[in-house]
């Protein structure tokens, strides 16, 4: 219920009116049944656009200090993520990690769309960076379809650091489903792991239209702060 509210009657028709998102290829997203949506990752406001503009509801797992911050910030992004069903999730890596994939599991056999970003985290300069082998791990397991989705111009209207967003129009590029029925039962080899992971990678550059890094967005991050 606050997700409709959300959509139909408060930051939807506010984000049309004051962003004007222009969006291709919404007929990709499946009507029915499990799907993941494999997004690249510009700005916090992708999880607040793409939920929004989907025509079904989108379930991101999102890291959990989007649920603990302090503030009137910290509550209004708290109030958005739960009104819009996203889940929290621990990114500290290990068995954090396997229950990330497991809560997105639970997602997915729920009949559910789940957001993905496969770089991890948000790119530090516009770049799209080498994507993490766990949407493969997921993908194998769920059986489900991938859909591609580039986020474009997000970085311009809240870029890294910045609180208050800049008022200009953004898009949504949603791709053509990949299938990769082909490799079920190879879940355990981390080789098929990364060719999948790729080729999701590779999918979003071509939508995107972004400059490929082949190295991780947080190893870039880590070299910045250095």
């Amino acid at each position: 219920m606050a997700y409709f509210i959300l959509k139909n009657f408060i930051l939807g028709p506010l984000l049309r009116l004051l962003f004007r998102p222009w969006v291709r290829g919404m007929e990709n997203i499946p009507t029915n049944g499990a799907a993941i949506l494999a997004s690249n990752h510009l700005s916090f406001s992708d999880s607040i656009f793409l939920p929004l503009q989907s025509r079904r509801p989108v379930v991101f797992l999102a890291k959990s200090e989007y649920f603990t911050g302090k503030g009137l910030k910290g509550a209004l992004t708290r109030w958005f993520f739960k009104g819009t069903g996203q889940l929290p999730i621990d990114r500290s890596g290990g068995k954090a990690s396997e229950a990330s994939l497991n809560t997105g599991l639970q997602v997915l056999a729920s009949g559910q769309v789940l957001g993905i970003y496969p770089e991890g985290t948000r790119s530090p300069d516009g770049r799209l960076y080498r994507g993490r082998t766990g949407i493969a791990r997921m993908v194998l397991e769920a059986k489900v379809p991938v859909i591609p989705v580039a986020m474009i111009d997000t970085e311009k209207v809240q870029p890294i650091g910045r609180k208050l967003p800049r008022i200009r129009r953004v898009g949504i590029i949603v791709g053509k489903p990949l299938d990769f029925s082909r490799f079920e039962g190879m879940d355990g080899d981390r080789i098929v792991l990364r060719a999948i992971t790729d080729e999701i990678m590779y999918e979003l550059m071509k939508i995107s239209g972004q400059e490929y890094v082949d190295v991780y967005a947080s190893s870039m991050k880590e070299k910045k702060t250095r």
